[in-house]
């Protein structure tokens, strides 16, 4: 059975600047190891054979660092988008998508196991498939809450929310590049709002591992900090 993952890894990586400038964010390294690598190596391990990058923002070097996929035993082909796209836009473009694959932006850190996710979408016929997770924030101001008269009926001191959040990574159906329009910037967001106007299946697997998008500073301090603690369940 093939396999295959669209990995987006074309942004500027604005909120990694200056380093992102000259340096895409996808080989930001953990260890001794880029971020995209890990990624690529995790979803060898779980059965896949077929990987297309979808690359804008220094695109020659994140296609002179992986070539083909020979280093690896696997199949790395590029699509190039010649204006950004967003998350989902980029999709539009492939034209031999398998009937089921993987889409997850480069720059997450995970040890979702993606055979599993994989077969939780074939197994429901989703549509669509979100992987999400639990993502705790912190208020940073006092919330106030009163009655219709005014009066104070509760004060909570700079409280700690909690969210389900996409993790960045997602199965889906080719069907749904049916409902992406052609070059345009076309998002998750977008998407979501556009299959649950149009009651689409789509479904959400809950996660409770180890997640980190590592577009922030603060965020790929932590995975590096982390790295070698996890590194036995992240580096396949």
């Amino acid at each position: 059975m093939n396999k295959r993952a669209i990995i987006l890894a074309g942004g500027k990586g604005s909120r990694l600047r200056p380093f992102s400038i000259t340096f895409p964010k996808p080989l930001m390294p953990l260890g001794d190891t880029p971020i995209l690598e890990i990624v690529i190596r995790q979803l060898i391990h779980y059965g896949f054979d077929h990987i297309t990058l979808s690359v804008n923002h220094l695109a020659e070097l994140l296609e002179t660092f992986f070539g083909n996929g020979k280093k690896w035993g696997i199949k790395i082909d590029y699509t190039f988008e010649e204006i950004p796209m967003g998350t989902m836009g980029p999709l539009k473009r492939i034209r031999d998508l398998p009937d089921n694959f993987l889409v997850m932006n480069g720059d997450v850190l995970s040890d979702l196991n993606f055979n599993s996710f994989y077969n939780f979408h074939q197994d429901n016929n989703n549509l669509f498939t979100i992987s999400c997770c639990k993502k705790n924030i912190s208020s940073e101001l006092g919330i106030i809450e009163y009655d219709s008269t005014g009066k104070l009926t509760n004060f909570k001191e700079k409280p700690v929310l909690s969210f389900s959040v996409s993790m960045g990574i997602y199965m889906a159906h080719k069907e749904i590049t049916d409902y992406i329009p052609p070059n345009q910037f076309y998002g998750f967001d977008r998407l979501m709002i556009d299959l649950l106007k149009l009651k689409k299946n789509v479904s959400v697997m809950p996660f409770e591992g180890y997640w980190r998008d590592i577009g922030r500073f603060e965020d790929y301090n932590m995975a590096s900090e982390e790295f070698e603690e996890y590194k036995k369940v992240l580096l396949k």
